[in-house]
């Protein structure tokens, strides 16, 4: 008889931004190997954030749930959509954003999601660590980004805020007033 084991992907991924060919770039300005590379840090992170957010949606259990369940969803929507401006300014600067599975896997610099249910309060704490995760790759890239452009740069202040007032409303919820 014949036995199965199972193993995480071990696709090599040729993964991370690129450029595109200059003869089939528009004329405009164009990211530099470093700008791409920096958006695409952001990118992966915020990849990562929507699927570990909706990973915690799917398995969190506990008091108020519905509350959590609820503001994870709100975390993973802002997630993907600023995922998707970062992808599409890339696109504009003519780099080659890239969100694949192995991709993210393989680059993001937020930690591995636990399987399994999770009570409450632990996926406040899990779901804050990744939102301050997401914001200190932003702030890391930042002043390189803005360096070259400020646009882009733009982009990341509004990544930054949001997921900074999500952080801190999450994380209320396990917060105890200091006496």
């Amino acid at each position: 008889m014949a036995t199965t084991t199972t193993t995480k992907n071990k696709r090599k991924a040729d993964h991370g931004a690129r450029l595109t060919d200059e003869q089939n770039a528009e004329s405009g300005f164009s990211a530099s190997e470093t700008l791409s590379e920096n958006l695409q840090k952001v990118l992966v992170d915020l990849i990562e954030l929507a699927s570990q957010g909706k990973q915690a949606h799917w398995n969190v259990v506990g008091t108020n749930f519905r509350d959590t369940h609820l503001a994870l969803d709100e975390i993973i929507e802002a997630a993907r959509e600023f995922a998707d401006t970062i992808a599409e300014r890339m696109r504009a600067l003519h780099a080659l954003p890239d969100g694949r599975s192995d991709t993210v896997a393989e680059s993001t610099s937020l930690p591995e999601f636990p399987q399994g249910e999770i009570a409450t309060t632990k996926v406040i704490d899990l779901i804050t660590v990744r939102l301050e995760d997401t914001v200190s790759t932003c702030r890391e890239v930042h002043d390189d980004v803005d360096e070259e452009d400020p646009t882009s740069a733009d982009i990341l202040h509004a990544v930054i805020e949001k997921l900074e007032q999500f952080a801190w409303m999450i994380s209320a919820e396990n917060r105890v007033p200091r006496s």
